[in-house]
């Protein structure tokens, strides 16, 4: 049977569209905190900005290129678009009947979000005028546009007012040059009374394109003066300026002025075998986004269809890639409303992630992990961990070396100061800093370059792959000889998004880890590839192929009629030869659970080849993160961790880790984990044949949300006086010492 027909395949961008939409269905759930709801719907409108930039720039670039090559479900790039285009608009609608909904209901609770300036009383009319004066008015250029000043580059992503003016009578420059001209005329006996007049009345009908950027430096939301009621007035920074617009051109007649705002084309293309420089060509290839393709261009409904018409002309932008808003802008202000100050029962209370009582205050972090492998259970459990780590290999006198991989990092990183530390304490610092991470390019230059001057060696990867793995090694002297300490992850070296993403952390001083994670670093730093490893399966050679190899073995084991199963969480699903193979495996019987929380090709309850596979996404509080793989083994299970989801781009083009888990109570912890993500019924979906996506609905008492009861269980973990622990060792307790993942082997 050909498990790769494409009718069993969803397209991946509407799949992700489906995803947004779940996020949306947050803000329109009203069992959720207003608050909470503001926060998912300018979450919806940062994830469509990126979606923007990034993929339908991609599909249109395959486009202009001619390029005919199908996706996962058989349709060419234009297909795509043709298809995107109604969704996208459709999308953006509900965000805005979502939005009119959540500002009423915020106006009930005691805060107006002013849609326009007009609805000013006259006492914040004129504090807002003030305001403009005060601290916007010194920031702003306006820019005409004419004949001597061509239009300006308008960056991605910046909010700015368009206008149309009107030069007053007798007025300005031109007034004076249109005298001096006048003069001469009389001078030389030339009657040009009609001309003049003519001209005159010309340039009454004459109107100039004008735009104000509006500064992204300045609050984009301003409180205003309360009423008599004490209830808090917000209005928009884009609403004072142009309340104020005619200040900015005193010798013109504003005749009508809108906000618009666009979206470039923000999809790096490196030819990384041709730069010389990586850095300094990723430095370049980042300016560029500030004037790529225009892809989307977003203005208020009812804007001037002459101020319409201009901006389109100059932008080169038609037809579907107009969006004309019935509201604010640019929805991620929201997020500036959230975190105001006041309106506290409307929001959740904020977790503090409790500690990990494996590695108690004080302690020797090294000790700690010599007594038995550690797993951390982020948001949940705290991320101090594996700073303290990092900080105290940097101080320890016996600590000879520390590599790791950056992909994301905070702006204030504990780790890279730690790591920069380690080096002027004459340790041997290598560390990968990945210059390609989407998005993050610039902090990470400026983090490698700190880190150099540092006196760590800095590396960059392999040239055409993403480093995407977590992992830090630390070597440490002792009295028993060198031992290593790894540290892997399926999410970032990031001390912030580690208190808002849902991630696994696993601490080991396991041999056969640590010679695997020595591999690594050999790997790139110096294209070392090992003929084998232990027990870590690397990307882009070998964990496809341990994976595949995973879940043949389950498909066989049903056959055979013997016990089987695969439960596994992810961020992405989307590789055709997985897909091909869960289908397989659910022809043969395998029962299989998948937690997806965002893009998802698989579909389920296809007759004879998915009828097995139930999927679910779960969006919540924390953005689910983490990727964790249980595969029944026969009733012996194998528990797996990893950095990858399963997507073409981690399997083949990417340097990513899956790391497994021996220990017998972290890997019961790992499935337990699973099995009450499962039983969530207040923040999971499920996904239907028809590819939609349904939410599930509880009853009163016996709602069950997996995230909640993950902090309290977590806190409970913290106060235990006792954790068990195994003893002392150097060696995990595996099958065999000798056991090696060797998938060269076919």
């Amino acid at each position: 049977m050909d498990y790769h027909n494409y009718e069993y395949f969803t397209n991946r961008e509407r799949s992700w569209l489906r995803f947004n939409e779940r996020c949306l269905s947050e803000a329109r759930d009203e069992a959720i905190p207003l608050f909470e709801r503001m926060k998912f719907l300018s979450i919806t409108a940062s994830n469509l900005d990126e979606f923007l930039m990034v993929r339908i720039a991609s599909l249109k670039d395959m486009v202009h290129a001619g390029y005919k090559k199908t996706d996962i479900a058989g349709m060419k790039a234009d297909e795509q678009l043709a298809m995107l285009y109604p969704a996208m608009h459709e999308f953006v609608d509900m965000q805005y009947e979502c939005y009119n909904g959540l500002a009423d209901a915020a106006c009930g609770v005691g805060m107006v979000l002013l849609e326009h300036h007009e609805e000013m009383t006259s006492k914040q009319a004129e504090f807002a005028d003030r305001y403009f004066e005060d601290n916007v008015y010194p920031v702003l250029t306006p820019m005409a546009v004419d004949a001597s000043r061509p239009f300006p580059l308008i960056k991605n992503k910046s909010l700015n007012i368009g206008a149309l003016i009107a030069r007053k009578e007798g007025t300005g420059l031109e007034a004076y040059r249109n005298a001096k001209s006048y003069s001469k005329a009389i001078l030389s006996g030339v009657d040009v009374t009609d001309d003049i007049e003519k001209k005159k009345k010309k340039d009454k009908m004459q109107m100039d394109f004008a735009i104000v950027q509006v500064p992204g430096g300045l609050p984009r939301i301003v409180e205003l003066p309360p009423n008599k009621e004490g209830r808090k007035y917000i209005i928009r920074l884009e609403e004072i300026i142009e309340r104020n617009i005619s200040k900015l051109f005193l010798n013109y007649t504003v005749v009508c002025a809108s906000p618009f705002r666009i979206m470039r084309n923000a999809d790096l293309d490196i030819e990384e075998e041709e730069a010389e420089d990586l850095l300094m060509e990723i430095e370049k290839q980042i300016k560029r986004r500030q004037w790529g393709e225009v892809i989307r261009l977003e203005t208020e409904k009812g804007i001037d269809k002459k101020l319409l018409d201009i901006l389109k002309k100059e932008l080169r932008v038609t037809g579907e890639d107009i969006y004309e808003i019935d509201g604010p802008l640019d929805l991620t202000f929201l997020m500036k409303v959230y975190g105001m100050e006041g309106f506290d029962e409307f929001k959740n209370r904020g977790n503090i992630p409790s500690d990990v009582p494996e590695i108690p205050a004080g302690t020797d972090i090294f000790e700690d992990i010599r007594k038995g492998d550690i797993l951390l259970h982020h948001p949940y459990q705290s991320f101090e961990p594996v700073v303290r780590f990092v900080r105290s290999a940097a101080t320890d006198p016996d600590v000879l070396a520390i590599k790791q991989t950056l992909y994301r990092v905070s702006g204030n990183s504990p780790i890279v100061k730690a790591l920069a530390q380690a080096a002027e304490n004459g340790k041997q610092v290598t560390v990968l800093v990945e210059l390609k991470a989407r998005f993050d390019e610039e902090n990470n230059i400026v983090w490698a370059r700190m880190l150099e001057k540092a006196g760590c060696h800095v590396i960059y990867g392999l040239v055409g792959l993403k480093t995407h793995c977590k992992i830090c090694l630390v070597v440490r002297r002792e009295e028993d000889g060198i031992r290593r300490y790894v540290h892997l992850a399926t999410g970032n070296y990031n001390d912030s998004t580690a208190k808002l993403y849902t991630d696994f952390g696993l601490f080991t001083c396991a041999e056969p880890v640590g010679e695997d994670a020595t591999a690594v670093f050999n790997m790139l730093s110096g294209y070392s590839e090992p003929l084998s490893w232990n027990r870590l399966a690397v990307a882009p050679l070998w964990l496809k192929k341990r994976l595949l190899k995973l879940i043949k073995r389950e498909t066989e084991n049903a056959r055979a009629g013997r016990s089987c199963g695969i439960k596994a969480k992810m961020n992405s699903l989307c590789d055709p030869d997985v897909i091909a193979a869960l289908y397989e495996a659910s022809s043969a019987g395998v029962p299989i659970k998948l937690l997806v929380r965002g893009i998802c090709c698989l579909k389920v309850a296809i007759p004879n080849v998915s009828e097995n596979i139930k999927v679910y996404s779960i969006v919540g509080d924390y953005l689910e993160h983490g990727r964790a793989f249980v595969f029944d083994n026969d009733c012996d299970p194998e528990v797996y961790l990893a950095s990858a989801d399963w997507m073409p781009r981690n399997l083949e083009r990417r340097v990513e880790i899956m790391f497994p888990v021996d220990d017998h109570r972290l890997k019961e912890r790992v499935m337990r984990i699973l099995d009450e993500q499962f039983m969530d019924n207040v923040k999971k979906h499920e996904l239907m044949p028809d590819e939609r996506y349904v939410k599930a609905v509880p009853q009163d008492d016996s709602r069950y949300c997996c995230q909640m009861d993950f902090v309290k269980q977590a806190r409970e973990y913290a106060k235990s006086s006792s954790v068990s622990k195994t003893d002392g060792r150097r060696f995990i307790p595996i099958e065999s010492s000798e056991r090696r993942v060797n998938d060269n082997e076919e």
